[in-house]
């Protein structure tokens, strides 16, 4: 086991090529919203409380309905399959072994059918809405009657983001080779090895629910060009006839659409801006969450997204107010630099840190957190 995630980051970067590693790494643009979700959490300091019995340390909560060992979740990933063969199935396994909910995505390289039969734990579905709506419908209705018991609808893609490093790259589904692609395959030969071996990533789920032939350039049309962009707050009433479980928005990004999502009976939000990977310059989601959570903490589960590297990252956007984080690149750095097992570090590194964390803070309880166990470094505006 490496020390940290960013140990398997910097291991995961040695062993994809360029093109997979930029893919998983990417920010939009310059990369300043991505940038800015990682360090919100280094301008927060704790303010711990000593002389506190911490022998007992309890982790455990409840999401949306559903266990957790930690406040965290696997989070929707797409393409995963660039990164290891059946990377969903193995990212839902390891999440599951850790007590910790999985999100599979529309985008996920592994059927939703064959991630259910590899595990009994708690499943949750991200949706893409495109614009034959029966897609989406059917993709719901498959995952429904396979135990998924919560989808979180992802509103903040009606386009994809500016992303200058898939341009550098050629990354464009399917690849075309070029010199430059070529070598730097032929540098990677353990990825291309797996790849041959296994197949190349494909829209499983989508191909399916789409009625898609096992084509990755019509699968890929799919997902982007057939993106619904007249999708609208009305249309959440069309989706919570189609879905009969909880629904949670996914890429909130102020207090005005947090309200909006409440007012339409959402069970829940994600503050999100897709991990700094749609527009840049977006807000960054660590630093709207305690205006969010003082308004709705009470009526609307409050989850975010982006950044979140260390155990103590989990402590402090919970202190701030957020019911679980949603882990998404450092499951993948595991998966990436380690196969399996990897994933299974990453999880058991975050929640040793989380643990470590609550017991230096004197507070034996992930309950007992709030905002008085931090403050922000910089003097506010």
């Amino acid at each position: 086991m490496l020390p940290n995630v960013m140990d398997y980051r910097r291991r995961a970067r040695k062993r994809l090529p360029r093109l997979a590693f930029d893919y998983l790494e990417g920010g939009a643009e310059d990369g300043i919203a991505m940038a800015r979700n990682a360090s919100a959490y280094a301008e927060l300091e704790f303010r711990p409380d000593v002389l506190v019995d911490v022998s007992e340390c309890r982790l455990e909560t409840q999401v949306l309905g559903a266990a957790s060992a930690m406040p965290a979740i696997v989070g929707p990933t797409g393409l995963n399959g660039l990164f290891w063969p059946e990377a969903d199935i193995h990212l839902a396994r390891a999440a599951h072994e850790a007590g910790l909910p999985f999100v599979l995505s529309t985008a996920s390289t592994s059927l939703l059918e064959a991630v259910r039969a590899a595990t009994s734990g708690e499943l949750w579905l991200q949706l893409y809405v495109q614009r034959d709506r029966r897609i989406a419908e059917h993709l719901m209705d498959r995952a429904w009657r396979n135990g998924y018991t919560v989808l979180f609808l992802t509103v903040d893609v009606p386009v994809h983001g500016n992303r200058d490093h898939d341009k550098r790259n050629g990354f464009k589904l399917p690849l075309r080779p070029s010199r430059r692609l070529l070598l730097d395959l032929a540098s990677h030969p353990g990825w291309c090895w797996r790849m041959l071996r296994h197949g190349g990533p494909q829209l499983k789920n989508l191909a399916v629910s789409a009625n898609a032939r096992e084509n990755i350039t019509e699968q890929a049309a799919v997902l982007s060009r057939q993106m619904d962009l007249a999708l609208t707050w009305e249309d959440l009433a069309w989706l919570r006839r189609a879905w009969r479980g909880r629904i949670v928005v996914k890429g909130i990004q102020g207090l005005a659409d947090a309200r909006r999502a409440q007012a339409c009976g959402m069970d829940g939000i994600v503050l999100s801006n897709h991990g700094g990977r749609q527009l840049e310059s977006a807000p960054c989601p660590l630093e709207i969450l305690p205006e969010v959570a003082a308004s709705l903490g009470r009526s609307l589960e409050i989850l975010v997204d982006g950044g979140v590297r260390r155990g103590s990252d989990i402590a402090k956007a919970a202190a701030l107010g957020a019911r679980a984080v949603l882990l998404g690149r450092a499951p993948l750095y595991g998966l990436a630099a380690r196969g399996p097992v990897g994933v299974r570090e990453v999880l058991s590194i975050l929640r040793a840190e989380l643990e470590t964390t609550l017991r230096l803070l004197g507070r034996c309880r992930v309950e007992a957190l709030d905002a008085g166990a931090v403050r922000w470094r910089r003097t506010p505006p």
